[in-house]
């Protein structure tokens, strides 16, 4: 499940937007010379390129695939699982391990599905971290390295602007008859520079940690999970269960 929208990342983006535009013009800049193509599209090709070099194609396009979350990221119920926990544990101190089946046919979410029929397999306590945790870890690794996508390209952009810079700065010594153009020219060939810094710092850097936080969330609402059932199996006080399950909410 998915939240409709998060304002905070569009209000970042903005602010920022409108502090660098709004400075060039007060330093009586205009616009329109930080509008580049050329520049633009060196800075960005040459950023997915070196990214696309160095990154398996299934971790790339999972990378894709999670980007949206940076603007409608999954939702997390973590007192809504608290309570299912407390409610399997209640139910199993009621009818058995067993009576847990049907809750785990109804269960939408996959990894409480697995813990669930985990638990109603009779499994011991150690079983049950042991394999959910790998699946933790599996999720872990495999989330991480697509965040770092945005990270990688964070730090090859500035690069490629450099790269950019020099390039128009070529085009400018080979045109050292025309003395008049010389400023515009150099001006313009810093451009590729701002672009490079200014995609780095403004969106691939904060695009990875915010993904990265939103991916450690998630891993904490499994290790709740497998906490929940894992004490359910070792036969705990479904009141004990809550109160410690309440400590992932601080």
């Amino acid at each position: 499940m998915f939240k409709s929208f998060d304002m905070l990342t569009l209000l970042g983006l903005l602010v920022a937007l409108i502090a660098i535009l709004g400075g060039n013009l007060l330093e009586g800049g205009k616009t329109q010379t930080l509008v580049q193509l050329t520049a633009f599209v060196i800075v960005l090709g040459g950023t997915m390129g070196a990214v696309l070099v160095q990154t398996q194609q299934a971790i790339f396009l999972r990378a894709i695939k999670i980007f949206s979350w940076v603007f409608s990221p999954p939702s997390i119920d973590n007192e809504g699982a608290i309570k299912n926990i407390v409610l399997w544990s209640q139910t199993a101190r009621k009818e058995g391990l067993l009576g847990l089946e049907e809750v785990a046919d109804r269960e939408k979410n996959d990894f409480s599905r697995k813990a669930l029929q985990l638990l109603v397999d009779g499994s011991e306590p150690d079983t049950i971290r042991n394999i959910l945790d790998i699946d933790i870890s599996s999720y872990e690794e495999t989330h991480m390295d697509a965040a770092r996508v945005y990270e990688a390209m964070g730090g090859y952009s500035p690069t490629i602007g450099i790269i950019g810079a020099v390039m128009g700065l070529i085009q400018v010594m080979n045109n050292l008859a025309d003395p008049a153009a010389l400023g515009e020219g150099i001006a313009i060939a810093f451009v590729a520079t701002i672009y490079g810094v200014g995609l780095a710092n403004l969106l691939f850097l904060p695009v990875a940690n915010k993904l990265k936080s939103l991916i450690n969330s998630r891993i904490r609402f499994y290790e709740m999970i497998v906490d929940g059932v894992s004490s359910i199996a070792d036969g705990e006080n479904p009141r004990n269960i809550e109160t410690k399950l309440q400590g992932y909410l601080l």
